[in-house]
């Protein structure tokens, strides 16, 4: 009981910060916000706190405290029995209403929130806009006309909506310290929401510069204002400067650009840093308050990442497909505790010393309790290189074994496994795809035997591959099929081999056959250091709040220092630049001071470090095995028909509730999406026909 009370206690105060922060957007192009902020800023000054403080304390705070509220509600929502829960009514919102090939696919949640984005845009922009005509004066400087002047009045809104675009553009990429995984999204799924936001932060930026350059050119003023840097009031070459680094990252980070060169789109990314240092002096440090609570999680985030990948795990062993994946075999501490669709970041520095890369967890905390798996797909130059180093130990005649150093972020995954509570579930992988699918396997399979949680009791996996061959990656869950038809659940597994067209081998023979597998084992003399993962939910919240703490505590001290005169409201006789340095100083020491405590708590944590242990999986299956896989199918030559697929599973499984994940190809995506929303248009929302089947629609990423 106590614990449900402050379940709703928390979510309740969520509620109240989000609605808070939400309402100071709304208000904030209002006269009468004006009006009365005005004030309360010149009350301010005459306290301790300062204006400065006040900002933080109203515009940033607000947001940091919905972060570590959610940490703790996370934390006791982890704590509470995980009963079965029944599909609720917002399912229906997260199904495709919007499936296109340039824009992918959409739900009804997320047009919805698109939807008021762009409603709360349009407001503020009319808001200001409004308020501006009205008291439009004279420029005598530029001498611009009347629809020169209500032009430049236009450009400057614009880049109050990319302001308002950068405020929400550094939370979805959020790990540790993740918002989203309060609304049930992971990290690699948010991403494009992260796409979405700068390109569109971007745009009106560009608006912004490019509109304030026009205006300028036709009043014969560009020479003298572009190279401007005032000593108070807006900067402007610093927001020259911001603009051109903010193009250089968005057109780097293009789809044609970074899959065809990864290096440059990952080091241009850390321009970012460029970037807001640049918008900080342009825009003040009054704007960027209300910007400021998305970086500085984030540059919190960042800092508890680093520490907690150090110091440097290492490689137990390798398997090589002879479809050039490679499963690594990475040591974890028995305590760490992960969901299935987890995610790894990855370092390997005898490759590269700077790249991390992502890759989806393949095994299952509740089978292995001392090791994880990931399998990578080389393609690239970082996955080629990998596979080249562990084929050349492969190679070697050497009777030494080397020891590959790792470093490792994460794991980062969903906050419960609610998303596997169905009747029956319909998986769909296609070529590398497969990755999440392996840990969801296993942990259905743990929580069946062990009858902890309630699962799907039917699951069917659509495998879709271009070679037989590929589908070796599944040896390391070959044991699982030969229980598919036991009492208490039963998987069905079809592949659907795509370029080759006769008759190949049977699944019996795909699995079973492990002689193409190469297996290398690394020693560990260079590492004795398990993976143990994130710090608790409640410790990254302490930090949260104890980094909130020292910024303000320096922020009003540094203030007092060098900028003495605030009673008098004399800021003016101060550069405005100096402020804006005051603040970055506050930020970098609290950062500083974060990075002590976390590193003090890392390595408390890591006395009591577990020997590296590492257990031969798999074994050979007995003759009734290689029987029970008999039941799967292997078909040659085609794509699935998911119309027929999704027309015949509710009959062969028996369930109403069926979800349905996707992880492959964007094609494949759309396809599923497609005959997912076609299947789903009877469903009502509050309830449908007893027996009519219902498909909730899950995509999942395996790459970013």
């Amino acid at each position: 009981m106590a614990k449900a009370i402050l379940l709703a206690i928390t979510k309740v105060l969520m509620i109240l910060l989000f609605t808070g922060w939400i309402s100071l957007w709304l208000l904030k192009p209002t006269q009468l916000w004006t009006r009365k902020w005005k004030g309360a800023e010149e009350t301010a000054r005459s306290t301790v706190l300062g204006y400065y403080g006040l900002d933080f304390l109203v515009y940033t705070f607000p947001l940091i405290a919905l972060a570590i509220t959610g940490l703790v509600y996370l934390d006791l929502k982890a704590r509470e029995p995980k009963n079965r829960q029944g599909r609720t009514t917002h399912v229906t919102f997260s199904n495709p209403v919007v499936v296109n090939s340039l824009i992918g696919v959409l739900s009804g949640i997320e047009i919805l929130a698109v939807f008021l984005f762009v409603l709360f845009l349009a407001w503020t922009f009319y808001a200001h806009i409004s308020n501006d005509f009205k008291k439009l004066m004279p420029d005598k400087k530029l001498k611009l006309n009347l629809w020169q002047l209500k032009y430049l009045r236009v450009a400057t809104r614009f880049g109050l909506l990319a302001e308002a675009c950068l405020a929400l553009l550094l939370l979805p990429i959020l790990r540790g310290l993740a918002i989203f995984r309060l609304l049930g999204i992971q990290f690699e799924a948010s991403v494009r929401y992260h796409i979405w936001v700068g390109t569109a932060m971007l745009t009106f930026a560009t608006l912004h510069g490019a509109s304030t350059l026009f205006i300028w050119g036709i009043s014969h003023h560009i020479q003298d204002e572009i190279w401007k840097w005032q000593k108070t009031g807006r900067i402007y070459l610093a927001g020259e400067i911001g603009l051109v680094t903010g193009l250089v990252i968005w057109i780097t980070a293009l789809p044609q650009i970074r899959r065809k060169n990864f290096e440059l789109f990952y080091y241009t990314h850390h321009l970012y840093i460029v970037f807001l240092v640049f918008f900080l002096f342009h825009g003040g440090d009054r704007h960027f308050y209300m910007v400021f609570p998305g970086i500085f999680l984030f540059g919190l985030d960042k800092i508890l990442r680093i520490v907690q990948s150090r110091p440097e795990s290492c490689i137990l062993a390798a398997r090589v497909f002879p479809s050039k994946a490679i499963e690594l075999i990475l040591p974890k501490d028995p305590s760490l505790k992960y969901t299935p669709t987890s995610v790894l970041f990855m370092k390997i520095p005898s490759i590269s010393k700077c790249q991390w890369h992502s890759f989806s967890i393949t095994s299952s905390s509740s089978v292995n309790d001392d090791s994880m798996s990931v399998i990578i797909k080389c393609e690239g130059w970082w996955t080629n290189s990998l596979y080249d180093l562990i084929q050349a130990d492969l190679d070697s005649d050497s009777d030494q074994t080397k020891c590959i150093p790792i470093a490792v972020e994460g794991p980062y995954g969903p906050a419960s496994v609610d998303f596997l509570r169905y009747d029956s579930l319909l998986m769909i992988a296609g070529g590398i795809g497969i990755t999440p699918f392996l840990s969801i396997l296993q942990e259905i399979a743990s929580a069946q035997t062990s009858g902890k949680y309630r699962f799907p009791t039917r699951v069917q996996l659509i495998y879709v591959v271009k070679k037989s061959q590929d589908v070796c990656v599944l040896n390391s869950i070959s044991s699982l099929f030969q229980s598919q038809s036991t009492e208490r659940w039963h998987l069905k597994l079809k592949v659907f081999v795509t370029q080759e067209v006769q008759d190949g081998p049977t699944v019996r023979e795909l699995l079973c056959d492990s002689s193409q597998v190469r297996t290398a084992q690394f020693n560990t003399k260079c590492s004795n250091y398990a993976i143990y993962g994130l710090e608790s939910l409640l410790c990254i919240a302490a930090l949260a709040g104890f980094a909130s703490i020292v910024f303000l505590v320096f922020l009003i001290c540094l203030n007092r220092i060098f900028v003495p005169s605030q009673k008098k409201a004399s800021k003016e006789k101060t550069p405005s630049w100096v402020a804006d340095l005051l603040l970055i100083s506050s930020f970098v020491i609290a950062l500083i001071c974060s990075t002590l405590v976390a590193v003090i708590l890392r390595w408390r944590r890591l006395k009591n470090e577990t020997p590296l242990i590492f257990q031969k999986q798999g074994k050979a299956m007995d003759v009734e095995s290689r029987m029970a896989l008999e039941e799967h199918e292997v078909h040659f030559g085609g794509r699935p028909d998911f119309q027929d697929i999704f027309a015949k599973f509710p009959n062969e499984t028996g369930g109403s509730d069926i979800g349905v994940m996707v992880c492959g190809p964007e094609s494949m995506k759309e396809s599923v999406a497609t005959v997912c929303q076609h299947k789903s248009q009877g469903f009502k929302m509050g309830g449908a026909k007893k027996n009519k089947p219902h498909f909730s629609f899950h995509p999942l990423n395996f790459t970013l």
